[in-house]
């Protein structure tokens, strides 16, 4: 078993490259299976996810507003797991890339750019949030060198919305980090919440095992099969964990609201609270329709951001997970909730 593997079990219960190489049968192997992977590279940032709790405060205005929005893009590399490199595309420099909040009606004029010095590639912008061809990404398509693009749009739909890169290699640079969400509020705002969490599951695609030290390229053949080597919240494997990273906090007799967004590029995630339950769900990023009611498990497809809220009546750790739990337990999709305080209802009793 991996040692990411018992880590993440025990959680639970409680830019090419090529296929594997496999023995021909006549005992020759490659030089590069002799070798191995190349060693850990030095990191850009000492952490690629992003805090849960980076968010723009709420809405607060009755009337339309202009925002003017600077997003770059920076190609980083960071650690998926302590040991094990990979070089990450990202929007701001993080995963997933931040979060914008307007109100409906509001308008968003957004300059794109590719500094030369971060990038090699080609970027831009979808947002499903955006009347326009490819929800901007035909109009903000630019590469290294090019001057900075704009475009203006009116945030016409409330929801909670994906944007992500797409280029032609969309899935592996969608992999590889660029994705994000962007709210737009109702005109009547969201019911008040003690607290909110922002978090992006992704699917890793790289040439080396799971937990293998060293530095990990990307494996199309991979991503091809759908096969990740990491499924992780916000880039990083377990980094949202007591163990691996910072665990997200609340109190006793709090609220919380939790966006969720899947950049995929391939798989539907499970979406569960362990010890809890998505007491209200906005299902699909409508943010419109009424909640479904305490939801246990949620499918949220790739593509998509969720939204869901829960209550904390009793201390203790919530962890959200992909309930296809393979992912949580081995590849990385577990992040916590520390739930601190006194129990506020007689509702649970662990030693009766």
């Amino acid at each position: 078993m991996q040692a990411i593997g018992a880590t993440g079990a025990l959680a639970v219960a409680g830019c090419l490259g090529g296929d594997t190489q496999t023995d021909s049968g006549n005992g020759d192997q490659s030089a590069a299976e002799d070798e191995g992977l190349p060693a850990a590279k030095a990191v850009d940032v000492d952490r690629i996810a992003r805090d849960p709790t980076d968010i723009p405060d709420p809405v607060d205005w009755n009337e339309p507003r202009e925002h003017d929005v600077t997003i770059r893009t920076e190609r980083v590399t960071a650690e998926i797991e302590p040991g094990v490199t990979f070089d990450y595309m990202t929007f701001e420099g993080q995963v997933p890339g931040p979060m914008l909040r307007v109100r409906r009606g509001d308008r968003v004029n957004l300059t794109f750019d590719v500094p030369d010095d971060l990038n090699v590639a080609a970027h831009n912008m979808d947002f499903h949030a955006v009347y326009g061809p490819g929800g901007g990404a035909d109009a903000t398509t630019i590469a290294p060198g090019d001057d900075p693009t704009q475009i203006s749009f009116t945030a016409d739909y409330a929801g909670v919305f994906i944007y992500h890169c797409a280029i032609p290699n969309m899935d592996q640079h969608i992999s590889s980090g660029m994705f994000g969400s962007i709210l737009v509020e109702p005109e009547d705002g969201l019911p008040e919440v003690d607290n909110e969490f922002y978090l992006g599951q992704h699917e890793i695609y790289t040439d080396g095992d799971l937990g293998e030290e060293g530095h990990h390229g990307f494996d199309f053949d991979a991503m091809l099969k759908e096969e990740p080597t990491y499924v992780v919240f916000n880039g990083q494997a377990y980094g949202f964990t007591p163990d691996g990273g910072v665990p997200m906090e609340a109190n006793t007799g709090e609220t919380a609201r939790v966006y969720f967004a899947n950049g995929g590029p391939n798989l539907l995630s499970s979406w569960h609270a362990i010890g809890n339950v998505w007491s209200r769900f906005y299902r699909d990023g409508d943010l419109l329709t009424d909640p479904d009611l305490n939801v246990e498990t949620a499918p949220v497809a790739p593509g998509t951001t969720a939204a869901a809220e829960m209550e904390f009546p009793v201390p203790g750790p919530v962890k959200i997970v992909d309930h296809a739990l393979t992912r949580a337990a081995r590849r990385g999709a577990l992040g916590v909730v520390d739930v601190s305080g006194e129990p506020t209802r007689d509702i649970y009793d662990e030693d009766p």
